[in-house]
């Protein structure tokens, strides 16, 4: 229930609550001394007009209002609101002017205590109102703004064109889409139009549809109208069913993931609460004991003083209950705030409100000889958001709710790593930071805050919006009259870098307080994704042309022999799309039960054969052909290289450094400086240790700058008892090169924005410590990275090591195609990165610079000044690097990290492209990246050059354009394309068809820097230009359009999610499964399907042949000569086991397959199912037909009678089975029971066969003597 607003009552005359005319003069001149004398003129005519009509509210209660209700959030309907017990309060707002007069929550200090500014909400039209409606002013929790289009909960507010305001906490929550993932192709009410409309565009099911309807008609009427209808409701069962089972397995998956729980902090008022703090507090609870306080103790002016002085206090977010809560990710909310930690997915578009790593109680014993100038913090970014919540009494009040999160002893920190490579493919982790203004507050005082955020946008790194902290809450901003609280409401913008959206995950260890900003299709995520689309294979459409052909010689056979008195039979065709439907159903339980790709889904079991037809295969690259996993494989420093089994000697080299002196002296706690001599204690000829210590020195030296030269920090975890350190950074490379200083013996112990400290892993001891001066960091642009640090000198377990002065040296690591200008002279560079390159590593050079005292003073004074400038900021800086720093630095070395593969990648990949299918590797990430997987994945061969397209922006000079593509043009066949987003863009805008033409013919194409829409852009218009298959496959949520847009759409079930796999028609959990996938399913999918439509359709024009024969024979009467059972038993009981049962056939052997994945060029020309093999069908069912009723005839003697019957349906049925035995390549034993048991069912309906057949005649042995007056009546 609501608390009643603390309003002063109507009292008597004379008491001592009465408000005297000295009493307001008093308020005014002490309160608002600024306005006083003009309003209280104003105010005294007005009052001497209407005669004390109404009387005024207490200005302190005012204040009162203000500060303890704009937070009450009431849960009852606003007719009882209205109606209720705020009546009484209600008539305390009227103005006696006629003018609105401001709601209690709705005054600020610095705002005039009685303005009459015209500008605020409109009045409340409401008839619960009566006489009020001209003077009644609604607080804001009663009124409804209705001329604010971007209110919360409006119509316009919750359009996709509107903007939204976010009040934290709010209830009712506003109304936006449902957060819920749906891959569904069809609604309950959609279902039916949908289907039948793609059932009966084919040509096939619509002319069933019409032969049906014409035997309504008595006169067009031939056999049973059920021998028509039947199998046509059959077929459009079959097919209905089996759409609905896929798209029921969709909403079944999709719910599983819409099920994952969420812990979300519930923010309730809750007055008891409030009252029983506010008393422990000495707050009065009520206006009647702070009136009788303020007569009895107090001067009123004291009163309002108390008041003020609490004003922002804690106290008055008591009212707050909170308490965490498991919600499921389809019931989450916009305005609802979320407690994320590290590796969960983000579930929603979040806005990231506060950020704090908890404090491992492991403390490593190293660490507390730090010197004191040197801090701890996890930190690297100060953006003064840190704050120390240690004695924080809202805090402890926070920490004592139960079932709250503990933050006592966390570090507070705004910032956080996330995973992207679902969302936009990259690799590299993204920073994200809590807005300052919310990072510092108590999660309670996240009800005073609003959130204005954008229209929902399809941009993943564009984001604008503002966050708002009012002291007094949301509801004063809004009012009349408070102008004074604007300039206490703080304000701060949100960018891109304070969001985490949708299919992202938390990759670093701090916990996340955020609050969901957009939901279900208005996340980033869904608007880039293309909706489902119903998918028709390729041998769907030339089943169909076939059909129009084969109808159209029946028809015109009809329209002869109707014309002649005859009929013509079309009742057989009806089962092509029975059996193959039926057959496609069987191909997906065989994928699906395939031991060698476990786990593998057939989500749209419609398109089976459609693997077998694949000439483009678009992929991904995170997560789908790289584990998107760093390993350092290789380095080189200068005369010695080192790769696998030879980094033990680099660990052997490391060793030898940092463990010199351990076992005597003072030796052993020295601190070591790059000038520290390299001690060799190994035995043996002069040369040979002058030789090692020479090779250990530069080891030692190019190990010592990769552990000190990146922004990687460590943090210490514990799970199960167990502590154990991890890395965060913003780039996977980074971290792996810090794994792998570990690997050899040198380990990162602890990194802040001042200091690192490295630490021996033979000795455990701490051998090397830095301060951190200048960090110079990685831009795309720059393509390196720098670091000025000063090592630190004297013993470990000093505590006043010397920090002044210390060696000053410069680190810097980078791309070979920059460094190589900047590092000195030198003969190997280039040939080694090369040769790294061709392995697919990524190559860094690294190189150093020693710095004296004066050159640092220098160019740091320098640095600042050009800092500093307004006019070309970033040349001068640049300029001022290369003038002091960059500029001959010491080559230390080349460092080549591979990103790993997944499973059997490479052999997988040249499988496919000597199949023939040309393969596209789509990605968001950087270029470089996506040519060393390109080269480490063989998707490009040694043999092939790869011509390079980027940064073509959108005024680029056309002859340029067409100039890259002239270069394309001349040798396609050996040439790949690498191209960035951006230069593919403007070639789709300018020269689309130039540009496609020639890249469709190439081998492989990468395409980097691609967003979702850009994917599924370049997948349609594949498809649309070639005509060809095309097939995309991805893992993460950024693939779902391109995977829609295919026409076969491959998922894998990624490590972050299941996006791509619930939204894919095939889901699998490796690429390498890709390959059977196609190679074999497909093959036999789509030469199964073939071969069982040729044989339904010669099934079909087998009979249609006889029955044109019998026609002719009876002069073209209108008689049929199989009718009823014998019609529809031909084409079921009698000959679908067998036809059927080639859907087990196999052409060749799997291994042939795969040894020979030419064989797969054959499927994708269509030969097994062409015009050719058509018509060649046709005229064997025609032979056969002439063949089987003539010779019936002939031998039989008779033209129309039960033994011609017998004879001619028995060797129809006997011939089906024939062909069946004779097209059959690989025996199975499900073929054989299915001939010899179909003979067998026919043998033993023959005696139930009476009213059609001569029995008698049947069962004798040989033929009568036929006599001249038989062969007359035969027609011979």
């Amino acid at each position: 229930m609501s608390r009643n607003h603390n309003y002063q009552q109507h009292v008597a005359p004379g008491s001592p609550g009465e408000e005297s005319e000295s009493d307001i003069d008093r308020d005014l001149q002490e309160l608002d001394p600024a306005t006083a004398n003009q309003q209280h003129r104003v105010w005294r005519r007005s009052h001497n007009a209407k005669d004390n009509a109404v009387r005024h509210i207490p200005l302190r209660n005012l204040r009162r209002g203000r500060t303890t209700e704009s937070w009450n959030y009431d849960r009852r309907p606003r007719t009882e609101i209205v109606n209720g017990d705020g009546d009484e309060d209600l008539r305390e707002l009227l103005q006696e002017d006629g003018n609105p007069r401001d709601s209690p929550g709705s005054v600020e200090d610095s705002a005039p205590l009685l303005s009459h500014d015209s500008s605020g909400r409109p009045q409340e039209k409401s008839k619960a109102k009566g006489s009020f409606s001209s003077h009644l002013r609604f607080p804001r929790f009663y009124s409804v703004d209705t001329t604010d289009a971007n209110a919360e909960g409006s119509p316009e507010a919750q359009s996709i064109g509107a903007s939204r305001n976010i009040s934290i906490g709010q209830y009712p929550p506003p109304r936006f889409p449902p957060n819920a993932v749906s891959n569904a192709k069809y609604t309950p009410w959609s279902f039916l139009p949908r289907t039948l409309y793609n059932e009966f565009s084919f040509f096939f099911n619509m002319y069933f549809l019409l032969v049906a309807l014409s035997q309504i008609i008595p006169v067009l009427r031939i056999g049973y109208l059920s021998t028509y209808v039947a199998p046509l409701a059959f077929v459009l069962t079959i097919t209905l069913g089996k759409e609905a089972l896929d798209d029921i397995a969709r909403r079944r998956r999709d719910n599983e993931a819409n099920k994952e729980e969420y812990t979300v902090l519930r923010l309730r008022n809750n007055p008891q609460l409030s009252s029983k703090r506010m008393k422990g507090k000495g707050v009065p609870p009520s206006n009647t004991a702070r009136r009788n306080a303020a007569f009895s103790q107090n001067t009123r002016l004291d009163v309002i003083a108390e008041e003020e002085s609490n004003i922002g206090d804690s106290v008055y977010d008591s009212h707050i209950e909170m308490d965490e809560i498991k919600i499921k990710s389809r019931d989450l909310k916009v305005g609802d705030v979320l407690r994320l930690g590290k590796d969960q997915r983000i579930p929603a578009d979040l806005v990231i409100l506060k950020s704090y790593v908890t404090e491992s109680p492991v403390i490593t014993p190293a660490l507390a000889h730090l010197p004191k100038g040197i801090e701890t913090a996890n930190n690297l970014i100060d953006d003064g958001t840190k704050t120390d919540t240690g004695d924080d009494p809202a805090l402890k009040q926070f920490e004592d709710q139960p079932g709250a999160t503990k933050l006592s002893g966390n570090s507070a920190t705004s910032e956080t790593f996330i995973r992207t490579d679902q969302l936009d493919g990259e690799t590299d982790w993204k920073l994200r930071l809590a807005s300052s203004l919310t990072q510092s507050l108590d999660p309670r005082a996240f009800t005073r805050l609003k959130i204005v955020a954008g229209k929902p946008d399809r941009k993943i790194n564009e984001f604008v919006g503002t966050v708002e902290y009012n002291p007094f809450g949301p509801s004063v901003s809004g009012c009349q009259g408070a102008s004074g609280v604007g300039n206490l409401i703080k304000s701060a913008p949100l960018t891109i870098d304070n969001t985490a959206w949708a299919n992202t995950v938390l990759a670093s260890s701090a916990t996340v307080l955020a609050v969901v900003v957009y939901t279900g299709a208005q996340t980033r995520q869904a608007l880039s994704t293309s909706p489902s689309r119903s998918k028709t294979g390729l041998l769907e459409y030339e089943i169909n042309n076939l059909t129009k052909i084969l109808c159209a010689l029946t028809l015109t056979l009809s329209v002869v022999l109707v014309a002649l008195e005859g009929f013509e039979n079309r009742e057989n065709q009806k089962c092509l799309r029975v059996n193959l439907d039926m057959g496609k159903s069987v191909y997906a339980w065989f994928i699906e039960r395939d031991p060698d790709i476990p786990d593998t889904v057939v989500r749209t079991s419609t398109i089976p054969e459609e693997l077998g037809r694949i000439e483009y295969l678009l992929s991904d690259k995170t997560g789908t052909l790289t584990q998107n996993e760093m390993e350092l494989k290789k380095i080189h420093v200068g005369t010695v290289s080192y790769a696998n089994e030879a980094m033990e000697e680099v660990t052997s080299h490391v060793k030898q450094c940092f463990s010199f002196g351990s076992a005597a002296g003072a030796g052993a706690s020295a601190l070591i400086t790059p000038s520290t001599s390299y001690n060799l204690t190994s035995t043996g000829a002069a040369s040979a240790k002058r030789t090692r210590r020479e090779i250990g020195s530069r080891v030692r030296d190019l190990v010592i700058a990769l552990a000190l030269c990146h922004n990687v920090t460590p943090t210490t975890e514990e799970e199960a008892g167990h502590s154990f350190t991890t890395y965060q950074a913003s780039s996977p490379d980074e971290i792996a090169i810090v794994r792998w200083t570990e690997s050899v013996g040198l380990r990162l112990l602890h990194r802040d924005r001042q200091s690192i400290t490295l630490q021996s892993v033979d000795t455990s001891r701490i051998v090397i410590r830095v301060r951190i001066l200048d960090v110079f960091p990685f831009t795309s642009e720059g393509k390196r990275m720098g670091i000025i640090v000063r090592f630190l000198q004297g013993s470990e377990s000093a505590s006043n090591a010397s920090e002044d002065a210390g060696e000053l040296w410069f680190f810097q690591k980078g791309a070979d195609t920059v460094m190589s200008s900047i590092v000195a002279a030198n003969d190997w560079l280039e040939e080694e990165t090369a040769n790294m390159a061709r392995e697919g590593l990524r190559t860094l050079v690294v190189g150093r610079r020693k710095l004296s005292s004066e050159q640092y003073r220098d160019f740091s004074a320098k640095y600042k000044q050009a800092s500093m400038s307004l006019d070309q900021r970033d040349s001068q800086m640049a300029q001022i690097l290369k003038n002091y720093l960059e500029c001959n630095l010491e080559l230390l070395g080349v460092t080549g990290v591979e990103d790993k593969l997944q499973k059997d990648v490479k052999p997988s990949l040249e499988l496919l492209r000597n199949a023939g299918i040309k393969i596209w590797m789509l990605t968001g990430d950087k270029v470089e990246t996506a040519r060393c997987v390109a080269v480490s994945a063989k998707l490009v061969s040694r043999t092939q050059y790869i011509h390079t397209i980027t940064n073509f922006s959108s005024g680029f000079d056309p002859t340029a354009a067409l100039d890259a593509l002239s270069l394309l043009a001349s040798k396609p066949a050996s040439t790949a394309l690498l191209i960035d987003g951006t230069s593919l863009s403007n070639f789709l805008v300018h020269h689309r068809d130039a540009f496609i033409s020639i890249a469709v013919q190439l081998p492989a194409v990468i395409a980097c820097r691609c967003s979702p829409t850009q994917k599924a852009n370049v997948a349609t218009l594949i498809r649309t230009f070639t005509k060809k298959r095309v097939a995309c496959i991805g893992d993460g949520g950024n693939d779902v359009s391109m995977i829609q847009a295919a026409d076969i759409g491959v998922g894998i079930v990624g490590k972050e999610g299941r996006q791509a796999s619930l939204a894919a028609d095939f889901s699998i959990t490796s690429f390498h499964h890709l390959t059977k996938l196609l190679v074999w399913h497909g093959r036999n999918s789509y030469k199964r399907s073939a071969k069982l439509a040729q044989f339904v359709m010669h099934r079909g024009l087998v009979i249609s042949v006889c029955q044109t024969v019998y026609s002719i024979a009876t002069h073209f009467e209108p008689h049929a000569l199989y009718r009823d059972w014998l019609l529809v038993g031909y084409a079921t009981v009698y000959t679908m086991m067998p036809v059927f049962s080639l859907v087990l056939d196999r052409d060749v052997d799997e291994g042939l397959a795969n040894l020979y994945p030419e064989l797969y060029k054959e499927l994708t020309s269509g030969a097994s199912l062409s015009y050719r093999t058509f018509f060649m069908w046709v005229l064997i069912s025609l032979y056969q037909g002439i063949i089987i009723q003539g010779l019936s005839q002939l031998l039989v003697g008779s033209v129309d009678s039960p033994r011609m019957v017998s004879v001619s349906f028995t060797v129809l049925v006997i011939n089906e089975l024939v062909m069946v035995a004779c097209e059959v390549v690989t025996w199975h034993w499900i073929m054989i029971a299915s001939l010899v048991g179909t003979m067998a069912i026919y043998v033993g309906s023959v005696p139930f066969l009476g009213g059609y057949f001569e029995l008698d005649y049947v069962w004798s042995w040989g033929f009568p003597e036929d006599t001249e007056e038989d062969f007359e009546t035969a027609g011979v």
